[in-house]
């Protein structure tokens, strides 16, 4: 089972995850012991002992050798907790706590798009929900514009397809590549960030000051070296050290303002470089993901990760003692400032580029997450022509997969009316047909042994409410939405409609001549049509042109005097109700 991977993956990353805590503690007591043993040394070596200074050198050599070892251990302790919380948010799909994660994509929710609650795209349990593993701003934007109710060109979507298609059997590699990603804050904004390193900046320093950056701190060190050698006064290079920091005082606010993105930058940068690293280390089969891996690593890990020194270098200066004594020595802001110009004046340019392709693999990965949690699935066949929508086994991505309950069905151009008693399914079978849509526009597999579409407009009216401030009432509500869908009818693009329970907000004499002349209206050979309702008046109309009109119902039965339902479509009209029922199951009857 696919559990069973990501249960085995968490139980590594654990083992793993002790191991090299156990050895960081050991690290740590073996610093401890140097550190004291250096104090010990110098000491006995300024009292004249020259063993000493020698053991002393070796012993700060050993020290300097267990921080970076001591780092490299916490770095893959960090590594190792962001896979265990990826490991554990793909867990979270299995047993249902995927509607728990933070990110519901609420911030993309429309008014003037109610698709986007009648089908749960956005919001708590929503097909972003769901699928979202992206850690930055773009990445999530580019989720959310390929959930759309408005059909891409087929390209797009068989791109997407083949991207997700590798990634879903790469799942080892989907956990690295998300580990790495949480190096950044989650919704990770660059926008400011690209805006300032790749503005056109006035501020680069003058070529006469980076000559003087490099000729001065030469003379400076040569000069120090031949006073040690009593061959030059020491105050040759006193007045060097002197006019160098009175230089670095005096274009200290241009170096600082030309170095200012960078301030924030460090971990940021070295998160892009890991990835782009990683990605450069994987053999793709897919043209899509393989061009974006080869530019990013041949192109993107190399300028990051010059920049990423860079932005070392220039935070070394926070430290007081490094900032006079670099600044003094060698004019390090000087140097720093030089550096970047160089930087955006070669690469800059590209930054933008390389983050929206990054976006794009998050893009990916988010789509194949379908295949990485669902036994059930397939890719989508789009197909050219009339309106055709054509599922085996068709079930809700939102619901439990072992409680969903699958359905086929054949669609072409035509007006279906669903019938069925309460809570049979109507509705869920409407939103499962055009939720599945959007998948398949986005470029995920849907949950069906066979899904195959023409590219249609979804257009919905499933969840209606009133407008108090607009002094709508839920009927002239939903009249607004079926006018939308009316007037876009004139176009003749391909649609795809759902009325749900159509005009439930009136009278049923006045509901049923509405319903009337609105399905007739949309029952046009570029649509496909399914309105639900509970009056079997509707049933019996007939088609205004060639297009077919037909029936189909859900149904219950009872066991034990209990109502149960199969969540099954069925031909013709249903000939059964349950309100009765269920008002008495209520106690108001």
């Amino acid at each position: 089972m696919k559990q069973d991977f990501y249960i085995n993956l968490q139980a590594e990353e654990e083992t793993q995850l002790t191991a090299y805590e156990k050895e960081a503690s050991h690290y740590t007591f073996y610093r401890t012991i140097c550190f004291f043993a250096l104090i010990f040394t110098f000491a006995a070596a300024y009292d004249g002992m020259t063993i000493a200074g020698i053991m002393g050198v070796l012993l700060l050599m050993l020290f300097s050798w267990l921080i970076r070892q001591h780092n490299r251990i916490k770095k893959q302790i960090r590594f190792i907790q962001n896979a265990l919380a990826v490991t554990a948010d793909y867990l979270a799909h299995f047993n249902g706590n995927w509607q728990k994660l933070a990110d519901k994509g609420n911030d993309f929710l429309k008014a003037d798009r109610p698709q986007d609650i009648d089908l749960h795209i956005f919001g708590q349990t929503s097909l972003y929900q769901y699928l979202c593993c992206a850690r930055t701003a773009l990445g999530r934007k580019k989720l959310a514009q390929a959930l759309t109710v408005t059909p891409p060109p087929a390209d797009t979507i068989r791109q997407r397809q083949e991207a997700a298609a590798e990634l879903i059997n790469r799942q080892l590699l989907c956990v690295e590549l998300l580990a790495l990603s949480r190096q950044l804050p989650a919704g990770h904004d660059t926008a400011p960030l690209i805006n300032e390193i790749t503005a056109d900046s006035q501020r680069h320093i003058s070529h006469m000051l980076q000559r003087t950056a490099w000729i001065l701190p030469i003379l400076t060190v040569c000069s120090l070296i031949l006073a040690a050698l009593n061959l030059l006064n020491w105050q040759i290079p006193g007045l060097l050290v002197l006019l160098q920091f009175a230089i670095a005082m005096l274009f200290q606010r241009q170096n600082q303002a030309i170095l200012a993105p960078l301030l924030t930058l460090n971990q940021e940068l070295h998160a892009y470089q890991s990835l782009f690293i990683r990605l450069g280390k994987t053999n793709f089969t897919s043209s899509v993901l393989a061009k974006l891996a080869a530019d990013l690593s041949q192109n993107g890990a190399p300028a990051l990760q010059e920049l990423a020194r860079l932005t070392d270098h220039v935070n070394l200066c926070r430290n007081l003692f490094f900032y006079v004594f670099g600044n003094a020595l060698l004019l390090w802001d000087c140097h720093c400032a030089a550096r970047f110009s160089r930087w955006q004046d070669n690469a800059a340019q590209n930054l933008s580029g390389w983050l929206e392709q990054w976006a794009a693999i998050e893009l990916y990965i988010s789509l194949a997450m379908v295949g990485h949690t669902r036994k059930q699935y397939c890719l989508p066949q789009i197909l050219t022509g009339s309106p055709q929508l054509k599922t085996t086994a068709l079930a809700s991505l939102l619901l439990d997969e072992g409680k969903a309950v699958p359905n086929d069905t054949s669609l072409t151009s035509e007006t279906r009316i669903i019938t069925g008693s309460n809570m049979s399914g109507k509705t869920t079978y409407m939103r499962t047909l055009a939720s599945s849509l959007v998948l398949a526009y986005a470029g995920a597999p849907v949950c069906a042994e066979e899904f195959a579409c023409t590219p249609l407009h979804i257009f919905t009216s499933i969840q209606v409410h009133d407008d108090q401030s607009q002094g709508i009432s839920t009927f002239y509500a939903e009249l607004l939405r079926i006018k939308q869908m009316v007037d876009f009818s004139q176009k003749e693009l391909p649609m795809f409609i759902c009325i749900d329970e159509i005009f439930k907000g009136t009278n049923s004499a006045d509901r049923i001549i509405g319903a009337r002349e609105a399905i007739s209206r949309l029952t046009r050979p570029y649509a496909i049509t399914l309105v639900s309702t509970h009056d079997f008046e509707l049933c019996d109309l007939q088609s205004p042109n060639n297009i077919p009109i037909t029936n189909y119902h859900f149904a219950e039965y009872y066991e034990e005097n209990k109502i149960k339902f199969d969540y099954k479509i069925k031909n013709d009209r249903c000939q059964t109700t349950n309100a009765q029922y269920l008002l008495k199951m209520a106690g108001i009857l």
